[in-house]
């Protein structure tokens, strides 16, 4: 589903220059729900917005689904997010202004649904997280936990390849994390392909596998054992 060879990207600092990612060889399959893990700066975050392609590399191969994602302008750039990948992020990213329904249906009228398909489509997925009967409520009269399923429904509404997950619990207390992780690992049982960046290693022991980023390169890959994947303390 995703295969990487040799990435390399670097950001400008002033008359010097700071290479993030040292030549990155990564790939994940169809239905693997994967952790990144490292430490502030290890280029965990730099790797997930280039597979997101919110960011370029500066050189190397990225593939997704078999289509080479490079050279994209960003119009091409936006549709190809929209076909291929679902975002979760720390901050929920939700529209103050919209119900959860709104919010959850905001895809989907980027990709031209019907207002009436929107909404049965947009209600059946706040149905798989648990939110059907908070649809009307406003992001404000939700709890951390409820904006990040309404997130994660949002996510998933447009049928994504992939769902990229950045810090998905990073704003969340240790038991909402868990219910959040466990709704995660449900929608991976469903055949979806996910990946997670987390700094916190229970978060991580939580996916199916575990690679570890430092100094932009990746230092370990491992395997999860089921037990501890299944396991919530």
């Amino acid at each position: 589903m995703i295969k990487i060879n040799n990435l390399h990207k670097s950001y400008k600092m002033g008359s010097s220059s700071l290479h993030v990612l040292k030549g990155i060889d990564f790939e994940v399959e169809e239905g693997e729900l994967v952790a990144i893990m490292g430490s502030s700066g290890s280029g965990k975050s730099t790797l997930l917005n280039i597979v997101g392609m919110l960011d370029v590399a500066d050189s190397g191969i990225y593939e997704l689904d078999q289509v080479p994602i490079k050279d994209l302008d960003e119009t091409k750039a936006a549709q190809y997010r929209n076909k291929f990948l679902g975002f979760v992020f720390q901050s929920f990213n939700l529209i103050n202004y919209k119900s959860a329904l709104e919010n959850v249906a905001l895809p989907l009228y980027y990709q031209g649904l019907k207002r009436k398909e929107r909404q049965q489509k947009s209600l059946d997925y706040l149905e798989k997280v648990g939110l059907k009967d908070w649809a009307s409520h406003l992001p404000s009269e939700l709890s951390g936990g409820q904006k990040q399923r309404v997130a994660i429904a949002r996510a998933l509404a447009s049928q994504p390849k992939v769902l990229l997950a950045d810090e998905p619990t990073g704003a969340l207390d240790t038991k909402t994390s868990y219910e959040v992780m466990d709704l995660i690992q449900k929608i991976n049982e469903e055949g979806n392909t996910i990946l997670v960046v987390t700094h916190e290693l229970d978060i991580a022991k939580m996916c199916k596998r575990i690679v570890t980023l430092k100094d932009g390169v990746i230092v370990e890959d491992k395997k999860v054992e089921q037990d501890l994947a299944s396991a919530h303390v």
